[in-house]
C-alpha cells in the first residue's frame, strides 16, 4: 500500500467505525429498559430492588464520561436540549446518544470528504468531495428521522391494545392511574415502546406532577397525532367529570380503525415497492436462466461459421 492511499483508507475505516458506533449506541439506549424488564420477568423472585442494584449497562457507564465531552462540542445547551427532545421522540432517553450524534455530525463530513478528495481526480474531484461532505452531514439526521418514524409507528400500532386494557381496568373499578400502570406492565413484551411511555406517565404522577401535565408531556414526547387526541380527550374527561370508560372505548374504536387503514395502505404500497427489486434482481436472473441456453446454442452455431 502506497503512503498516498494510507490516509484515505484509514479515514474511511474510521468513518465506518463512527457510523457503527452511532447505530450501536442508539440500539443500546433503546434496549436497556427492555432488557431489565425481561430479566425481571425471567427472575420474578428477585424483585425491582435487586434489579436496581445490578451493575449499570454500557449506556449508563458512558453517560457521565460523555457529559464532560459535551462541554467541548460547539453546540449550545439549548441546541443539545432540542436534540435530546428529538432523540426522546425516537425513544432514546439517554444522554450518550446525543453526544455521539453531535460528534458524528462533526466527524462524518470530514471522514467522508477526505477520502473522496484523495481518491477522485479531474474536474469531478471537488464536486465529489462536496457531495461526500454533504452526505456525511446528512447521515445522522437520516438515521434519526428513520428511528423517529419507526417509534411513532410502534406507538400507533400499540395504542388500541393499551386502550382496551385500560377500558377493562377502569370498568372493573380501577382508577385511571392504576389502569395506565397495569397496561404498561402487560404491554411490555408486545409493545415495549408504548409501555415505556406509559411507565413514564406513572412515574411522573407518583413524583407529584399533576395528571393533566403528565398526559401533556406524554403527547409532547411522542409527537403522535393519535396520542395528542387521546390526551385532549383525557384532559376534557378529567375537567368535566365525564365517563372515562366510554371516552376510552370511543377513542379505542377510532384508533383501531386507523390502524387497520394504515395496514391496508402499507399492503397497497407493496406492489410499487416490489418494482425495483424485481427489475434489478429477479428479472436479470430470470432472463439468464431462460435465455442463457438459447444464447449458448446461438454462439455454438454461428461462431464456428464465422471462424470458417
Amino acid at each position: 500500500m502506497t503512503p498516498d492511499l494510507l490516509l484515505p483508507i484509514t479515514l474511511l475505516f474510521v468513518s465506518i467505525a463512527v457510523i457503527t458506533g452511532l447505530g450501536t449506541s442508539a440500539v443500546l439506549a433503546r434496549n436497556v429498559p427492555e432488557r431489565r424488564r425481561l430479566r425481571e420477568m425471567a427472575h420474578p423472585g428477585h424483585g425491582t430492588e435487586s434489579l436496581q442494584l445490578d451493575r449499570p449497562g454500557l449506556v449508563e457507564q458512558l453517560d457521565p464520561r460523555l457529559e464532560r465531552v459535551a462541554g467541548l462540542l460547539p453546540k449550545s445547551p439549548k441546541e443539545m436540549g432540542r436534540l435530546r427532545r428529538r432523540l426522546a421522540v425516537a425513544g432514546i432517553n439517554s444522554f450518550a446518544p446525543a453526544v455521539v450524534y453531535s460528534i458524528a455530525e462533526l466527524t462524518l463530513p470530514v471522514m467522508l470528504g477526505l477520502p473522496a478528495f484523495f481518491f477522485m481526480t479531474g474536474p469531478m474531484k471537488y464536486i465529489g468531495t462536496a457531495v461526500a461532505v454533504l452526505v456525511g452531514y446528512m447521515i445522522p439526521g437520516l438515521i434519526l428521522a428513520r428511528l423517529i418514524t419507526v417509534q411513532k409507528r410502534r406507538i400507533e400500532d400499540g395504542l388500541p391494545d393499551a386502550l382496551d386494557l385500560m377500558i377493562v381496568c377502569v370498568e372493573a373499578g380501577t382508577a385511571l392511574d392504576q389502569a395506565i400502570m397495569k397496561a404498561s406492565e402487560e404491554l411490555m413484551i408486545s409493545h415495549p415502546a408504548l409501555a415505556l411511555e406509559l411507565q413514564t406517565i406513572t412515574t411522573e404522577i407518583r413524583a407529584g406532577k399533576p395528571r393533566i401535565e403528565a398526559f401533556k408531556n406524554f403527547a409532547e414526547r411522542t409527537k403522535v397525532d393519535d396520542v395528542r387526541s387521546l390526551v385532549a380527550m383525557l384532559v376534557q374527561t378529567d375537567r368535566f367529570g365525564t365517563s372515562v370508560a366510554q371516552a376510552l372505548r370511543t377513542h379505542a374504536e377510532t384508533s383501531r380503525t386507523k390502524r387497520r387503514q394504515r395496514a391496508e395502505e402499507r399492503a397497497a404500497k407493496i406492489g410499487v415497492k416490489l418494482v425495483f427489486p424485481l427489475v434489478f434482481f429477479l428479472f436479470p436472473a430470470f432472463y439468464v436462466v431462460t435465455l442463457g441456453p438459447a444464447v449458448i446454442q446461438f454462439v455454438n452455431i454461428f461462431f464456428p461459421l464465422a471462424d470458417k
